[in-house]
């Protein structure tokens, strides 16, 4: 089932469904024709036609892969052709495949006039210049699940080495040692397995260790209740109580701003004495020093990691104790992952070639023009929103209705759906998030979106509003767009009207409706030498509940919000960044 249920609504008095779930109990109608979101590239030159498409294979990638490509294009496999030999024969081709060695350039795309599709046969695209190829039209792809069943398996050898202490003794028998009582270990089997990040590979991780007979708890703010059920997992709303509970603990978190250090001191704290890390996510997410003074003081009993803040690891003080097992980074490195990289990303490029659906492209895909000219201002809006309806929530979000009124709910509001869903997640899940990936992954995560479409609306050229429901009840945000350069703002934000217009560094308080609150948050602000660009102010009623709203020339610290919130006529405050 999609992620979206698209109900479109032309008449005011009938009432949009308070809930996604009504929505689908409804009956069905018809959804307005879509336009279709393949990432199909324009016509290249008469060249690119002549004959068959030529590839080029600049990096190894499985044989397979080759043999696949080679049933309906002519490949040429050019493994030692440096950069300036590339930048002057890219010409020649049509698409091209590389890992993370060769670097694409814009120079290199601006001189590759019949080049439709990039392949990279791996994850990340850092060294390829996507804003350069999507300006030129063409398909940046890459191979984002080649490697989760690899690294899934490594999160568990790992759990078991450390568990039996497997690598200690073999370096001891390697001595000429027989040391049987030295390293006697601790069983999985009834055992409690906490996952932090419930993504991909975080759910393989939880159904093998399901297999091992452990408990498995999961937190995933982003991953619906119904979701962990399903899997047989116990999901909970608060990290903490996952620490509480666990006696292994192993990350599956994205690597972000808000994500490094996220296991560090003050999380130690709250853990089991005697638990146990595992690390093959990314480097920097468990604060190494913090596990090191966990490791000596024997809150943590052992920890296990493939990944580092700085890698190599010369200088880590994990590498000075014997109860912790590291491995080099070989989260993605079996045969199986990287034959299966090669494969995945030569059906994505004979995809792109053949213009058929490329699932894997990592840049926007493309509508008519019309239709484009007519939604693209208001993509940065519906970002936004996501985020900014996600950051305000107290708690769990399942479900959300958007509604589209006025002049925009006459368009083809797909890419705006699939924006809303990228502010949603980007961030906060361990797959990088785009235009193409957004709405499955959020499918994924048991997320759902009813979209309604309304010609009228009372106040604007065109509204957008989304609402769900938290722990308080019914939540929303909402936003227009104004001038001819159709400036976002923000209308709509918790269960009140405001007005103002998005910035880089925002903050949203609610609070008691009484004289001297907008005076306060200045003078704190003041006092803190953070100067306030914005604000503004919404009530339904006098002496009731207000919100403000206010934009700031550089961050909020962490313990300005802890003071702020310590204050009675304050029921919170929300800091957001917005990229």
């Amino acid at each position: 089932m999609s992620a979206r249920t698209v109900k479109k609504k032309t008449a005011k008095k009938k009432a949009a469904p308070k809930k996604a779930a009504a929505a689908k109990a409804a009956p069905k109608k018809k959804a307005p024709a879509r336009k279709t979101v393949a990432r199909k590239a324009p016509a290249r030159k008469a060249a690119a036609r002549a004959g068959r498409p030529k590839v080029l294979v600049k990096e190894k990638i499985a044989e397979s892969g080759v043999d696949l490509l080679r049933k309906e294009f002519d490949v040429d496999v050019r493994l030692d052709m440096d950069q300036e030999q590339l930048k002057k024969e890219i010409k020649k081709y049509n698409a091209i495949i590389i890992r993370s060695a060769t670097r694409m350039t814009a120079e290199v795309i601006n001189a590759a006039p019949n080049l439709k599709v990039i392949g990279r046969a791996g994850i990340g695209v850092d060294n390829v210049d996507v804003a350069a190829a999507t300006k030129k039209g063409i398909i940046v792809a890459n191979a984002p699940q080649s490697n989760i069943v690899a690294a899934a398996e490594h999160t568990i050898g790992l759990l078991l080495a450390q568990s039996r202490n497997i690598p200690q003794a073999h370096g001891s028998m390697k001595h000429g040692k027989w040391e049987r009582s030295k390293f006697g270990g601790v069983e999985l089997a009834q055992k409690t397995l906490g996952v932090v990040g419930f993504g991909r590979i975080g759910v393989l991780v939880a159904q093998r260790a399901l297999g091992l007979k452990m408990k498995v708890v999961a937190f995933d703010p982003y991953v619906s209740k119904q979701r962990f059920e399903e899997l047989g997992v116990e999901g909970v709303d608060k990290v903490e109580d996952l620490y509480r509970q666990a006696d292994f603990i192993t990350v599956h978190l994205p690597k972000s701003p808000e994500t490094k250090g996220f296991v560090g001191k003050e999380a130690f704290k709250k853990m089991k004495k005697g638990v146990r890390i595992v690390n093959c996510a990314r480097g920097g997410i468990v604060d190494e020093d913090a596990l090191a003074a966990a490791l000596k003081s024997g809150k943590v009993a052992g920890a296990a990691l493939d990944v580092f803040g700085v890698e190599p690891p010369a200088d880590s003080p994990l590498l000075g104790f014997d109860s912790v097992v590291v491995t080099p980074h070989l989260g993605a490195s079996t045969i199986e992952a990287q034959d299966r990289a090669g494969t995945i990303i030569a059906e994505q490029v004979a995809a792109a070639l053949n213009d058929q659906f490329v699932s894997n492209a990592v840049n926007i895909p493309s509508v008519s023009q019309e239709q484009m000219n007519v939604v693209r201002p208001f993509l940065p809006l519906c970002e936004k929103l996501g985020r900014l309806i996600v950051e305000i929530a107290d708690g769990t979000l399942e479900n959300f209705e958007i509604t589209y009124q006025g002049s925009i709910a006459e368009a083809d509001t797909t890419l705006l759906t699939v924006a809303f869903f990228k502010g949603l997640l980007e961030g906060r899940v361990e797959d990088a998030v785009n235009y193409v990936n957004a709405e499955g992954i959020a499918e994924e995560r048991g997320i759902r979106v009813t979209e309604s479409k309304r010609r009228q609306t009372a106040d604007f050229t065109s509204l957008i509003t989304v609402k769900s429901e938290d722990r308080r009840g019914e939540l929303t945000v909402g936003g227009t767009t104004i001038g001819p350069k159709h400036r976002p703002r923000f209308v709509k934000i918790y269960r009140h009207d405001i007005d103002i217009e998005p910035g880089r560094y925002m903050a949203f308080f609610r609070y008691d409706d009484i004289p001297g609150m907008i005076g306060k948050v200045g003078t704190m602000m003041g006092a803190n030498n953070i100067n306030i660009a914005n604000m503004n102010v919404g009530r339904k009623k006098i002496g009731g509940k207000a919100v403000m709203s206010i934009t700031l020339d550089k961050p909020i610290p962490e313990s300005i919000l802890d003071e702020i919130r310590a204050q009675p006529e304050f029921d919170d405050v929300t800091f957001i960044t917005f990229p």
